[in-house]
């Protein structure tokens, strides 16, 4: 790798901005080299084009970070011992085992439960009237119920595990201790209800994946943890975050929210358009390393040097979108990097799809006049981006 000096990396961003300093990487240096809080220097892709060769191409291997100083925002790596850390054909007979419980078919006959609690959550909204807080009436225990009942976890320990499931995505928000106790509580938790599935099966996904751990051994012992604990996590994390983060763009753009409403038709079209614009991630993704030397983004990426992209920089491609910096729900250009690419995309994008279909559309219709009521709190300290709080009132101003 170059002597050149990095750059600092993440870039500062707020609320939900994408730096204008990706623009000028995609056209002056697309492929450059930076330096995040913690790990060796990195290469970070901004093109399109070059985000999805990295995700997809073999040679550019999640595998090769382990053991490694990889580049990352939080003091310790992240991913050791997941789906995420690991490359065909390891990660393609767990991921295959996964799968199943995200078909599109299965994905699709659990509308209308999502259906019934959006309608539910509104309902006792509407029952103690304006405001509401989005945030911890609706945004959160849509997709948490939703996740919960898929895998078989008790809805009332919801209160618990959402706080470990912060210390999962923590960058600044909790010390090392305090990750390290939260992480093993929550790996506690799990190993307990695996217990439970091996004495009294359900109809669940946990009891899935114990009968294919105890009676065909598909699975380790660790692999079955560490795939419930993810599933547990990242199941809710993005739809929770992305409900708030679809209003409050939404709010931003009258001109856009004006012509949802008038055609709610426009739903799944708005959904992946939103999925485009607005960045989840405040960083890049988990490194990959180069197996061998590789041309990209018109430099030599050599055998053993990490690459990181960005996603909400690819999103923003002027090759690829019509300008990319506008909000355009009635868009066109659908296809977006929002759930990653390649063998680690997104194992939940179908299930975070219908229900940001399913909110977005349900807070719409029963809510009209849907608009803010006061000034958003904003996360800190954790991976995702989002709203913590964000009140919300509705009815005629």
């Amino acid at each position: 790798m170059t002597t050149e000096q990095p750059r600092t990396y993440p870039f500062e961003s707020h609320e939900l901005e994408v730096d204008p300093r990706y623009a000028a990487l995609r056209r002056e240096e697309p492929l450059c080299r930076v330096q995040l809080p913690y790990g060796e220097p990195a290469w970070l892709a901004t093109r399109y084009d070059d985000v999805k060769a990295v995700l997809s191409d073999p040679r550019f291997s999640r595998a090769a970070a382990v053991g490694r100083d990889q580049p990352r925002s939080r003091p310790y790596p992240s991913g050791a011992g997941t789906m995420i850390s690991l490359d065909p054909p390891d990660h393609t007979r767990l991921r295959r085992l996964a799968t199943k419980a995200f078909t599109a078919r299965r994905i699709e006959a659990l509308r209308p439960r999502a259906q019934q609690i959006a309608d539910e959550l509104v309902d006792a909204m509407l029952a103690k009237g304006a405001p509401a807080e989005l945030v911890e009436d609706f945004a959160l225990p849509l997709p948490i119920t939703v996740i919960c009942e898929l895998l078989g976890v008790p809805f009332e320990d919801r209160v618990t595990f959402r706080l470990w499931s912060d210390a999962f995505l923590s960058t600044t928000k909790f010390t090392l201790d305090e990750v390290a106790e939260h992480r093993t509580r929550l790996r506690t938790y799990i190993a307990g209800l695996i217990a439970q599935r091996r004495d009294a099966p359900r109809d669940d996904l946990l009891t899935a994946l114990v009968a294919a751990r105890d009676d065909k051994d598909r699975l380790s012992e660790e692999e079955l943890l560490s795939m419930a604990e993810t599933i547990l996590v990242a199941g809710h994390e993005t739809t929770a975050s992305q409900i708030p983060n679809f209003l409050y763009t939404l709010f931003t753009h009258p001109d856009q929210l004006a012509a949802l409403r008038a055609d709610l038709d426009l739903v799944p079209r708005a959904v992946e358009e939103l999925l485009r614009f607005v960045p989840l991630g405040g960083g890049g993704s988990q490194p990959r390393y180069a197996l061998a030397d590789v041309e990209l983004g018109g430099v030599t990426v050599r055998a053993g040097e990490p690459v990181i992209v960005a996603a909400q920089s690819a999103n923003r491609d002027e090759s690829i979108y019509t300008s990319p910096d506008e909000l355009d729900l009635s868009r066109h250009e659908t296809s977006h990097v929002g759930f990653g690419h390649g063998p680690h995309h997104c194992l939940g994008a179908s299930l975070a799809r219908m229900e940001l279909q399913v909110a977005l559309r349900t807070l719409l219709v029963r809510l009209p006049g849907l608009r803010p009521a006061g000034d958003v709190v904003w996360k800190a300290g954790v991976a995702t981006r989002g709203p913590e709080r964000m009140p919300i009132t509705w009815g005629a101003s």
